[in-house]
């Protein structure tokens, strides 16, 4: 039997039978800790309001959640919402509203509008190409938030970035749709609201389908692009746009 650097005890060869590696590695396992926990801090299985009452036990009260829908689409606006939950009254099915139906977020959309405090902004294609998708994001987070009528004492933000010139506190939660039931919240309204602005911009520009597949670039959006080009709701900033701005000017 030999000792490895790594304290595994190893059986001579032809020897490995129960008393062999796996055992000893099996009884090494009971015995050590791991020594890199945050690799396990994972997200709940699904999103709960502990994070709004540690707030509320600290005197920050009310707290918002906000969160934004559309960063990744060749086309529309990028839209944030901001949400203030009544914690006497929560709609039950909050989630991540990646994880949810349409008809699922429909039906919370609903909920969240008739027993909570909500406000809505965006951020255009202009402002997106003018100052970057990240920085038309985060704006538009703040802008929802300074919308709220009730002004809140803590905003938990989706992402890794807070909003810039928040008037109160403010914390970035990362993965907070699936963490925080305001932020939950706040990101089904922002998706449905940009979902119902692209279903409209489908009926006015209706060479793209903008209704189908909300400007995310689909193989049926860029065959449409390549056949009929670019429209005012497209952002040139972003690639295959960028590239093909780019060789017209050239030539």
């Amino acid at each position: 039997m030999t000792t490895t650097p790594y304290g595994l005890s190893i059986a001579a060869p032809g020897a490995c039978g129960r008393s062999g590696v796996c055992a000893s590695f099996r009884r090494m396992k009971r015995r050590t800790a791991s020594d890199s926990p945050a690799l396990f801090d994972l997200a709940p299985a699904s999103p709960d309001f502990s994070m709004e009452l540690e707030a509320r036990q600290r005197g920050l009260w009310p707290v918002a959640g906000t969160d934004e829908a559309g960063r990744g689409p060749l086309a529309g606006p990028v839209v944030a919402a901001a949400v203030i939950l009544d914690p006497d009254n929560i709609p039950d099915g909050l989630d991540d509203s990646k994880k949810l139906t349409k008809a699922k977020r429909e039906v919370l959309f609903t909920k969240i509008v008739e027993t909570s405090i909500v406000s809505v902004a965006s951020s255009g294609p202009v402002l997106i190409d003018r100052i970057n998708i990240l920085r038309a994001s985060l704006d538009a987070m703040r802008r929802a938030v300074q919308g709220l009528e009730l002004a809140p004492r803590l905003v938990l933000a989706d992402g890794r970035d807070q909003p810039p010139g928040m008037s109160c506190e403010a914390k970035a939660v990362i993965k907070g749709d699936a963490r925080s039931l305001s932020i939950a919240a706040a990101s089904i309204i922002a998706k449905v609201t940009r979902d119902r602005m692209m279903e409209r911009a489908g009926t006015v520009h209706t060479v793209y389908g903008f209704e189908l597949h909300a400007g995310y670039g689909t193989p049926v959006h860029l065959r449409a692009i390549e056949a009929h080009g670019a429209c005012s709701l497209h952002r040139m900033s972003f690639r295959p746009l960028r590239q093909d701005a780019a060789e017209a000017d050239v030539a």
